[in-house]
């Protein structure tokens, strides 16, 4: 079995290859730019790994591999768009190096290339890769419109917080293996097991990142930390922040109007002092302990599941 690392060189390699070419150039240009940036490749990374759990062979996965990051890069063009975030993996976003119509037309592309992407798998798999990617494309876009939604919400809760980042970003985890398995041509019951095992991973990813952006370092996270302080993002802590002090720390927020980066600092003493930061860790863990109990209960040997369970516990711990 290949490791993270092995599997990480082949996709940066392949994406290394790709070139996205035509005219207008200023269309094409932020494609390979947001390509370029790199990231985690967390996504594809896990495709070739659901496809090596049922001994498929990693090129009969590549095309879903590099379509899930396509699509998820589409994604974040858009994201950014709507979040109005100045910087992506410490640098400038597409719609601030170019502008937000081109950025808009640019993600639109993208999402046409991530799907001419799929469809170079092998044919008989069509049916089923498309299902599972239409689905998932469908509930990122509804994950983003509630996420939208909840910055006019005056109260959010945590159940309706955690199908927000559910759909925006867990499924497309799931998916990613589950796409992997499905080239491998593995049975329905394992297949659906691996992407419940993706998306439970994908809750502990997402809750570890909003613990990173408030608590995480520039150097560490790629971009200024306190980024949801400031856009007044209801993540879990500041969930149980308003449910420990209500009105009273809705009003702490609103009279906090110094620099931004003293807003960032008190808030942070806000949810340090409730423990809010320690819940959030602690929720985080749990996923991702589901995680490996979903792994363990997959019907393949124990010697196939080291990588994927390595990762999970990387993941859990990561600092970045």
């Amino acid at each position: 079995m290949s490791s993270f690392k092995d599997l990480l060189k082949t996709i940066e390699l392949e994406l290394g290859q790709q070139q996205f070419l035509g005219s207008p150039s200023n269309l094409y240009d932020p494609l390979n730019y947001i390509i370029g940036l790199g990231g985690k490749r967390i996504r594809p990374v896990l495709t070739l790994m659901g496809c090596e759990l049922f001994d498929g062979q990693l090129e009969k996965a590549m095309p879903a591999a590099l379509a899930i990051e396509i699509f998820h890069n589409f994604s974040l063009i858009h994201d950014d768009i709507m979040d109005n975030a100045p910087v992506r993996r410490g640098k400038a976003t597409v719609h601030e190096k170019w502008d937000s119509s081109t950025a808009i037309l640019s993600g639109d592309l993208m999402l046409v290339k991530a799907y001419e992407k799929l469809l170079k798998s092998e044919q008989k798999y069509w049916p089923e890769l498309l299902s599972v990617f239409n689905k998932t494309a469908a509930e990122v876009c509804e994950g983003q419109q509630f996420d939208m939604n909840f910055e006019k919400q005056a109260h959010v809760s945590e159940a309706e917080y955690l199908e927000m980042i559910r759909l925006k970003t867990s499924v497309l985890l799931g998916s990613s293996l589950q796409l992997g398995a499905i080239v491998a041509g593995a049975d329905q019951v394992n297949s659906k097991k691996l992407y419940e095992l993706g998306v439970k991973m994908g809750l502990g990813f997402q809750l570890m990142d909003d613990y990173l952006d408030a608590f995480g370092t520039p150097e560490l996270v790629g971009k200024k930390p306190g980024g949801d302080i400031l856009a007044g993002k209801k993540t879990i802590m500041a969930i149980k922040a308003m449910e420990k002090g209500g009105t009273k720390f809705t009003e702490i927020l609103k009279n906090i109007t110094s620099s931004d980066e003293k807003k960032i600092e008190q808030t942070k003493e806000i949810f340090s002092s409730i423990g809010a930061d320690v819940y959030l860790k602690g929720l985080s863990e749990r996923y991702f302990n589901s995680a490996g109990i979903i792994l363990r209960e997959l019907e393949v040997p124990t010697s196939k599941k080291e990588n994927l369970a390595k990762l999970l516990v990387y993941l859990q711990n990561r600092s970045f």
